[in-house]
């Protein structure tokens, strides 16, 4: 049995937002539009069609669905029960294919190794009390060659200006308690767990996001949030 890595307070929290999930005008409105980002910084550096592609931490499906819809084969797994269910309830709207899992990636990866060509792991890093423990997980589950893409943010007074005073106080664009700023990741940080696991860094790049405009752009300066590629060698 693998104890699970999981802050049930964690689940709870999202498990509220279930029910608003897909509303872009909503709580979830920062994901919505920085989805298309995301999945184009994927997408220039895996090729998806008919890829094997997992989503870890995968909420109410926003990415999960776009990359089922650039044609990759998507199993999308998250330990909130409740938006797990408003993701597989979304399909029926959008017609799209996704098998979505209530697992936790260290047991997906004991139970099926070497499956995936392909992983994203976004905004979760940051919410679970072991990121490593997920990182050699997900170095499990890749195949050789498997790139694993993941966002998080950075443990900085910009990110905690940004994403905690700014974004839930100031503007309330996500619920107060979100983030926690001592769970950020410096990218020195994830770098040495991506190592210690067995992968190679490929590219870290800046995630910028204007809510004013809703518009999101990748940039040099990871100070706030990032992204990352890292692959498992061949």
């Amino acid at each position: 049995m693998i104890n699970q890595n999981v802050n049930p307070a964690e689940t709870a929290k999202f498990d509220r937002l279930a029910s608003r999930w897909w509303d872009d005008a909503g709580e979830s409105r920062p994901l919505h539009d920085l989805n298309p980002v995301r999945l184009a910084y994927v997408a220039e550096r895996a090729n998806l069609r008919g890829a094997q592609v997992l989503d870890v931490g995968c909420g109410g499906g926003i990415l999960s669905e776009a990359l089922a819809a650039a044609g990759a084969h998507v199993t999308g797994i998250d330990l909130a029960p409740r938006v797990l269910e408003v993701a597989r309830l979304h399909l029926l709207e959008s017609g799209h294919t996704v098998d979505y899992r209530e697992i936790s990636v260290e047991a997906l990866a004991e139970e099926s190794p070497g499956s995936f060509d392909a992983i994203t792991c976004m905004e979760m890093l940051e919410h679970v009390p072991d990121p490593a423990s997920i990182i050699a997980a997900c170095a499990s589950l890749l195949k050789p060659g498997g790139g694993l893409f993941l966002s998080t943010l950075n443990r900085t007074p910009a990110a905690f200006a940004l994403a905690i005073a700014g974004a839930e106080y100031a503007l309330k664009l996500l619920p107060r308690g979100t983030h926690h700023y001592a769970q950020f990741i410096r990218p020195s940080e994830l770098a040495r767990c991506l190592r210690a696991s067995g992968f190679e860094l490929e590219d870290l790049r800046g995630l910028a996001y204007n809510p004013f405009s809703r518009r999101a752009r990748l940039i040099s300066n990871t100070s706030v949030n990032y992204l990352a590629c890292a692959r498992k060698p061949a």
